[in-house]
């Protein structure tokens, strides 16, 4: 084997040891402040599927009013993979609706049934009473994409209004209560809209 002189310290600029290549990380809207949110889809995962299409957000956001204002320091809107323990999420600008249970069929919780009932009579979503505390909810592709654009993406939205009006702008202080109104109040606002968009759910 040849023997050669190896640089011990190769790329040394003024005492400091530069990286051999590029590690600057790639432009991503999830690190990168957006003009205007971008819309990623993930995988649903398994047992999940996507009833919303990035152009259904597209169509939703042109509903709501103040859009521009509301939507400002929002970077990025997620079609997230299904999660047992939540509907959606919000994070420091990233609004997330997650996939949507693949039978469309499952057990409600009988304190968010209560405090749901009317929304879910609006949006004719079946519901079977079998005990006191065994309630299942009976969705079509419809009523689901209904419930998760003018509930569940408004209240993610809300905690996002939370958020930017509360400084200094790093949580959302004021938590699920005053996401929960701001999706009720919201609702109000586009339901007959959403309704001449997107048809009568069914």
């Amino acid at each position: 084997m040849p023997r050669f002189h190896r640089k011990t310290t190769p790329g040394v600029c003024f005492g400091q040891v530069q990286r051999k290549n590029n590690w600057a990380r790639t432009p991503d809207c999830y690190y990168t402040p957006q003009q205007t949110p971008a819309i990623d889809r993930k995988r649903p995962g398994q047992g999940y599927r996507h009833l919303l299409l990035k152009r259904d957000i597209e169509r939703f956001v042109d509903l709501l009013p103040h859009w521009e204002d509301v939507s400002r320091g929002l970077d990025v809107i997620v079609l997230d993979r299904g999660r047992s323990d939540c509907a959606g999420w919000y994070n420091r600008g990233v609004l997330a609706v997650c996939a949507f249970e693949a039978n469309l069929v499952y057990e409600l919780d009988p304190v968010w049934y209560a405090s749901h009932r009317e929304l879910l009579t609006r949006l004719g979503v079946k519901v079977e009473l079998l005990a006191e505390d065994s309630i299942i909810g009976h969705w079509t592709p419809s009523t689901a994409r209904a419930f998760q654009l003018v509930h569940v993406f408004l209240h993610e939205l809300g905690h996002h209004i939370d958020r930017m009006t509360t400084r200094p702008q790093k949580w959302c202080e004021r938590g699920e209560d005053y996401a929960e109104q701001y999706a009720w109040a919201y609702e109000v606002m586009v339901w007959d809209r959403y309704c001449d968009e997107f048809g009568m759910p069914e």
